[in-house]
């Protein structure tokens, strides 16, 4: 079943102004619900009581002391799987917590992610003569991924994992060419000077990274933000590199759906190619 926070994100971009601080304040705020009047709520979210009301039923609920009550019963639930992993957990209970941890990026993901800037990348991707994807890193991996797709696609990508060779394959990207630089913290300096100089060249460019304002964003034409809270124990951020297969798999999808005679011809000589690779 779909929870109400879920709903709250999914529908944030179609609310209005007092709404939206409503909703905001409510993501941000969650565990203070319980305990707040709806006056209360009202004067910290800036908004009216018939305002709350109304946001309410927007979820379909009957009023406010539903939406505390289903708010109530979804932290308790998230809290019970999402709990810190501990020394004298079980391979399952951890497999549970991980499980719970990346449903939450997910979500928080699409609460994010612009409809309108996705749809532009995977346009831009789309008529590209040419697809560089840089990572370094924990990144390395997704960069990789991201060209085999678009590579499958009869489209004229590579990944480039390497600093120097970043450097290189940037200063020779132009017009009709797209850079996607991926950094979960949108600081790496490899990546960000990649971009900076594939955008003076006149490559279009793309980032992936995690929500807010990091360096990467002011190298990139179009940013793609993931919303990922990595714990102390996930040193390789799982959590926020699944949000970015995610984000590259709904482009890919776009692109094959959207792909003109010449595209679907290469994707079926891909297949082709590949019959005589498995028993």
């Amino acid at each position: 079943m779909e929870t109400i926070l879920h709903k709250i994100r999914f529908s944030f971009d179609s609310l209005g102004p007092a709404e939206q601080r409503l909703a905001s304040y409510l993501l941000s705020h969650t565990d203070d619900i319980i305990g707040l009047s709806i006056s209360e709520l009202s004067r910290r979210s800036g908004c009216g009581d018939a305002t709350v009301v109304r946001f309410a039923r927007r979820l379909g609920l009957e009023g406010y002391g539903e939406l505390k009550i289903r708010l109530a019963s979804e932290m308790r639930a998230t809290s019970e799987l999402s709990a810190e992993i501990q020394r004298g957990d079980s391979c399952l209970d951890i497999f549970r917590k991980r499980i719970a941890d990346i449903q939450e990026s997910l979500h928080n993901t699409e609460s994010v992610l612009n409809a309108d800037d996705l749809t532009r990348a995977a346009e831009a991707i789309l008529r590209s003569d040419r697809v560089v994807v840089f990572g370094l890193g924990n990144s390395a991996a997704i960069a990789h991924d991201a060209a085999h797709k678009f590579l499958r696609l009869g489209l004229a990508a590579q990944s480039c994992c390497d600093n120097h060779m970043q450097a290189i394959v940037a200063s020779h990207l132009g017009r009709g060419s797209v850079a996607i630089g991926i950094s979960h913290s949108g600081t790496s300096r490899d990546v960000v000077e990649a971009l900076r100089l594939c955008k003076i060249c006149g490559a279009t460019t793309i980032c992936i990274t995690n929500y807010g304002h990091p360096p990467i964003v002011d190298a990139s034409d179009i940013a793609l933000f993931t919303k990922s809270d990595e714990t102390k124990h996930s040193i390789l951020a799982m959590s926020s590199r699944i949000a970015q297969l995610a984000i590259f798999d709904s482009i890919y999808t776009y692109i094959v759906l959207n792909a003109d005679k010449s595209a679907r011809q290469a994707m079926q000589n891909t297949e082709f190619a590949l019959q005589n690779k498995k028993y």
